[in-house]
């Protein structure tokens, strides 16, 4: 399945994700992919900084670019944000123990052309594209079907939260 939206601010693609946020379970994991400055840290921020204000954790919430992975406690789950930009090797992401975190955790993964052979068939791909200068189209796509209840849900919320 393949859904189109455009977010028209950073304020739009950080409500896309809060919409996202309680919706996400164990072994749900979200390809984060786009151009550098298109928008997937900020997805990934607000969709963590959502569900730790839903369990009263503040928490800093840093980009993972230098140390590859962030990880976050939940009440029953954790949440991995990953950037793999600078990994050269499949036998990396290995080392990171993201093949256990797909099945035990929530992923957020950017740059996830890296992971080869280990992406996940049952991830949801988030493809944002910079149309223009605050404009971004935001490409969401999935073929497992425990995304299409998610996916519809989320988009409710997002475009009751845009009225």
């Amino acid at each position: 399945m393949i859904q189109k939206i455009l977010l028209k601010s950073s304020d739009e693609t950080a409500a896309l994700a809060t919409a996202f946020a309680p919706l996400l379970s164990v072994g749900n994991t979200i390809l984060l992919n786009g151009s550098v400055g298109a928008g997937k840290t900020h997805f990934a921020r607000a969709l963590i900084s959502t569900c730790l204000n839903d369990i009263n954790a503040l928490e800093d919430i840093p980009s993972p670019t230098f140390t590859l992975v962030q990880t976050y406690e939940l009440n029953h789950v954790d949440i991995w944000h990953a950037d793999l930009y600078r990994l050269t090797s499949l036998s990396e992401v290995y080392e990171l123990g993201l093949d256990t975190a797909f099945e035990d955790a929530i992923c957020l993964l950017e740059w996830s052309n890296r992971l080869g052979e280990m992406l996940p068939k049952n991830a949801l791909t988030l493809n944002l594209n910079i149309t223009e200068e605050d404009l971004r189209e935001a490409t969401l796509e999935w073929e497992d079907t425990i995304w299409d209840t998610i996916v519809v849900d989320a988009l409710k919320v997002f475009n009751n939260e845009k009225s």
